[in-house]
Protein backbone atom coordinates (compact mmCIF):
# COMPACT_ATOMS: atom_id res chain seq x y z
CA UNK A 1 0.00 0.00 0.00
CA UNK A 2 1.31 3.45 -1.29
CA UNK A 3 1.99 5.83 1.79
CA UNK A 4 0.48 9.38 1.88
CA UNK A 5 2.71 11.98 1.46
CA UNK A 6 2.94 14.39 5.48
CA UNK A 7 3.05 17.63 5.70
CA UNK A 8 4.83 19.44 8.10
CA UNK A 9 5.24 23.28 10.00
CA UNK A 10 7.03 24.11 12.93
CA UNK A 11 5.67 21.91 15.42
CA UNK A 12 3.46 19.63 13.57
CA UNK A 13 2.75 16.92 10.67
CA UNK A 14 -0.17 16.59 8.97
CA UNK A 15 -2.26 15.23 6.22
CA UNK A 16 -5.93 16.87 6.03
CA UNK A 17 -8.31 16.29 3.55
CA UNK A 18 -11.61 17.86 2.85
CA UNK A 19 -14.21 16.71 0.12
CA UNK A 20 -15.83 19.88 -0.05
CA UNK A 21 -19.62 20.17 -2.33
CA UNK A 22 -20.69 23.62 -2.91
CA UNK A 23 -24.08 23.98 -4.60
CA UNK A 24 -25.55 26.91 -6.57
CA UNK A 25 -28.78 28.43 -5.10
CA UNK A 26 -32.05 27.24 -5.52
CA UNK A 27 -29.81 24.29 -7.43
CA UNK A 28 -29.40 26.71 -10.81
CA UNK A 29 -28.17 24.85 -13.64
CA UNK A 30 -25.61 28.13 -14.43
CA UNK A 31 -22.32 26.52 -13.70
CA UNK A 32 -20.79 26.41 -17.71
CA UNK A 33 -17.62 24.88 -18.35
CA UNK A 34 -15.97 28.45 -18.19
CA UNK A 35 -17.79 29.52 -15.33
CA UNK A 36 -16.12 26.26 -13.68
CA UNK A 37 -12.83 27.02 -15.05
CA UNK A 38 -13.11 30.82 -13.80
CA UNK A 39 -14.27 29.10 -9.81
CA UNK A 40 -11.43 26.59 -10.40
CA UNK A 41 -8.72 29.27 -10.67
CA UNK A 42 -10.14 31.61 -7.96
CA UNK A 43 -10.41 28.81 -5.24
CA UNK A 44 -6.83 27.64 -6.07
CA UNK A 45 -5.85 31.03 -5.32
CA UNK A 46 -7.54 31.89 -2.48
CA UNK A 47 -6.78 28.13 -1.26
CA UNK A 48 -3.29 28.68 -1.86
CA UNK A 49 -2.87 32.56 0.45
CA UNK A 50 -3.72 30.16 3.18
CA UNK A 51 -1.19 26.99 2.71
CA UNK A 52 -3.89 25.06 1.19
CA UNK A 53 -3.98 23.50 -2.15
CA UNK A 54 -7.03 22.67 -4.37
CA UNK A 55 -6.03 18.78 -5.60
CA UNK A 56 -9.08 17.99 -7.78
CA UNK A 57 -12.12 20.32 -9.07
CA UNK A 58 -15.44 19.19 -11.02
CA UNK A 59 -18.82 19.18 -11.03
CA UNK A 60 -22.18 19.69 -12.91
CA UNK A 61 -24.28 22.74 -13.84
CA UNK A 62 -25.81 23.25 -10.34
CA UNK A 63 -22.78 22.06 -8.32
CA UNK A 64 -19.06 22.04 -8.13
CA UNK A 65 -17.08 19.05 -6.08
CA UNK A 66 -13.36 20.45 -4.24
CA UNK A 67 -10.93 18.20 -3.07
CA UNK A 68 -8.75 20.76 -0.88
CA UNK A 69 -5.67 19.27 1.28
CA UNK A 70 -5.79 21.47 4.16
CA UNK A 71 -3.41 23.22 6.73
CA UNK A 72 -4.38 22.51 10.64
CA UNK A 73 -4.34 26.30 11.32
CA UNK A 74 -7.42 26.71 9.23
CA UNK A 75 -10.52 26.02 10.85
CA UNK A 76 -13.13 24.39 8.03
CA UNK A 77 -16.18 26.17 8.53
CA UNK A 78 -14.19 29.99 7.89
CA UNK A 79 -12.52 28.61 4.85
CA UNK A 80 -15.65 27.36 3.31
CA UNK A 81 -17.48 30.57 4.45
CA UNK A 82 -14.29 32.83 3.06
CA UNK A 83 -14.36 30.41 -0.22
CA UNK A 84 -18.26 30.89 -0.89
CA UNK A 85 -18.45 34.76 -0.13
CA UNK A 86 -15.04 35.37 -1.72
CA UNK A 87 -16.14 33.27 -5.38
CA UNK A 88 -19.56 34.30 -5.37
CA UNK A 89 -18.47 38.09 -5.61
CA UNK A 90 -16.07 37.42 -7.79
CA UNK A 91 -18.05 35.23 -10.50
CA UNK A 92 -20.97 37.23 -10.35
CA UNK A 93 -18.93 40.47 -11.22
CA UNK A 94 -16.91 38.73 -13.91
CA UNK A 95 -20.39 36.71 -15.37
CA UNK A 96 -22.78 39.85 -14.30
CA UNK A 97 -24.95 39.50 -17.59
CA UNK A 98 -24.83 35.66 -17.81
CA UNK A 99 -25.98 35.12 -14.15
CA UNK A 100 -28.16 37.67 -14.33
CA UNK A 101 -30.39 35.51 -16.59
CA UNK A 102 -30.47 33.27 -13.33
CA UNK A 103 -30.53 35.76 -10.32
CA UNK A 104 -31.67 38.87 -9.81
CA UNK A 105 -30.42 39.13 -5.81
CA UNK A 106 -26.77 39.15 -5.54
CA UNK A 107 -26.26 35.41 -4.94
CA UNK A 108 -24.60 32.26 -6.46
CA UNK A 109 -24.40 29.67 -3.71
CA UNK A 110 -26.89 27.90 -1.62
CA UNK A 111 -26.64 28.53 2.48
CA UNK A 112 -25.95 25.57 2.83
CA UNK A 113 -22.44 23.12 1.92
CA UNK A 114 -21.25 19.42 2.14
CA UNK A 115 -17.76 19.12 3.62
CA UNK A 116 -16.38 15.42 3.96
CA UNK A 117 -12.46 14.72 5.62
CA UNK A 118 -11.25 12.10 3.66
CA UNK A 119 -9.79 10.53 6.50
CA UNK A 120 -8.09 7.53 5.94
CA UNK A 121 -8.77 6.90 2.20
CA UNK A 122 -6.19 7.12 -0.24
CA UNK A 123 -6.64 10.39 -2.31
CA UNK A 124 -6.22 8.09 -5.72
CA UNK A 125 -9.45 6.92 -4.65
CA UNK A 126 -10.87 9.66 -3.77
CA UNK A 127 -9.98 11.35 -6.85
CA UNK A 128 -11.19 8.27 -8.98
CA UNK A 129 -14.87 8.73 -7.32
CA UNK A 130 -14.16 12.58 -8.62
CA UNK A 131 -13.70 11.62 -11.64
CA UNK A 132 -16.26 9.38 -12.07
CA UNK A 133 -19.08 11.94 -11.42
CA UNK A 134 -20.32 12.66 -15.08
CA UNK A 135 -18.29 15.41 -16.27
CA UNK A 136 -18.94 18.57 -17.51
CA UNK A 137 -20.64 18.24 -20.99
CA UNK A 138 -20.30 20.07 -23.96
CA UNK A 139 -23.73 21.16 -23.88
CA UNK A 140 -26.12 22.47 -21.33
CA UNK A 141 -30.03 22.31 -21.68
Amino acid sequence: MKKQAMNTLNHSVYNIHYHLVLVTKCRRRCITPEVAAYLELQYRRLLETWDCELLECNGEPDHLRLLISANPKIQPSKMVNSLKTATSRLVRKEFSEYLGKFYWKPVFYSRSYCLVSCGGAPLEIVKQYLDRKRPFLPTFR
